[in-house]
């Protein structure tokens, strides 16, 4: 039997446009395709999760305008639990504006809107829920007061806490000590340790003192690369699957969506990094965020290769 995840995070409209490379200061590109696209991170894990089967209560705030109403008829079409999702009447709802190259390489804006506000009297509605929860999901595109906040309550009932540190930005003293799995991607890892990322024992090394600073185990994901487990003082690399990306805008979100929603089935946590990177590898081939996000069916009938090992660098260097 699942157990509840309470994702606690951020709620955007994402503005994408696909062009042939990403610009460069001062440049305009003309003749890209132009979409929009539910997105934000917290939403992108809740909508992944909850497609993957997990039982879904997502704790966020919304500006009360159009995207906001837009956003709240998704998550119920996705079967989310909003019931303690805020709606603020002052400020706009989050919205990020995304552009995409050839390659499904992005970069991103991120105006916050209503997702600064979220603060700690917004969280007090949802203590209960978040005391029976099974697992806790957080990202870093809220106030980390906030966070930490979540993350108190949570801990003082020993319920597992799975944080995202993206994007990255400096975090309290003592925070990740309440952490029971962090999962960074390479530019985080390399933040978080002060360890630049080039090879499999670099990536050991980093993995080795975040968890110094904390957390009970680390994941650090390495896109097409796969993900490198530090778990119970052992090393896994889990590797990535080979396929053709066209957008890898939420991918990362994806994994997190996936990982949780293996945790929450009891599995173990490399079994559940495993199945997250087969969840994000999918996710690549779409266009979009949370409209990419893979339904359980998909990922039992998908098969791809794995990436060799020889070449695992091959995007690092």
């Amino acid at each position: 039997m699942t157990s509840i995840i309470a994702v606690v995070g951020s709620s955007n409209t994402d503005m994408v446009i696909q062009a042939e490379h990403l610009p460069v200061g001062g440049e305009t590109i003309l003749g890209g395709h132009f979409f929009m696209n539910a997105g934000g991170k917290g939403a992108n894990q809740a909508v992944a999760a909850a497609r993957l089967g997990g039982h879904i209560i997502f704790i966020a705030k919304t500006g009360n305008d159009i995207f906001g109403k837009q956003s709240v008829q998704l998550f119920k079409d996705e079967g989310i639990d909003i019931n303690y999702l805020v709606s603020d009447p002052v400020n706009p709802s989050g919205v990020a504006l995304i552009t995409v190259d050839k390659n499904g390489e992005n970069c991103i804006v991120v105006a916050s809107g209503a997702n600064a506000t979220l603060c700690k009297k917004d969280i007090e509605p949802a203590k209960a829920v978040i005391e029976q929860s099974g697992i806790v999901l957080m990202q870093l595109e809220i106030p980390v007061e906030t966070l930490c906040y979540v993350a108190e309550i949570a801990a003082a009932k020993g319920v597992q806490i799975v944080l995202n540190p993206a994007p990255a930005c400096n975090l309290p003293e003592g925070l990740l000590k309440k952490i029971s799995i962090i999962t960074p991607n390479r530019k985080e890892a390399e933040m978080l340790s002060g360890v630049q990322l080039r090879n499999m024992e670099t990536a050991k090394l980093a993995a080795k003192k975040i968890k110094e600073l904390g957390p009970e185990s680390v994941i650090i994901t390495l896109g097409d690369m796969g993900a490198l487990v530090l778990h119970e003082n052992i090393f896994t690399h889990v590797p990535g699957f080979l396929v053709k990306a066209v957008d890898t805008t939420a991918a990362g979100d994806i994994f997190n969506g996936a990982l949780v929603v293996a945790l929450s089935e009891a599995k173990s946590v490399v079994e559940s990094a495993r199945f997250a990177c087969k969840a994000a590898a999918i996710s690549v081939m779409k266009l979009g965020a949370q409209s990419s996000a893979p339904f359980k069916f998909e990922i039992d009938k998908s098969e791809f290769p794995e990436i060799e090992n020889s070449v695992e660098w091959k995007n690092i260097e």
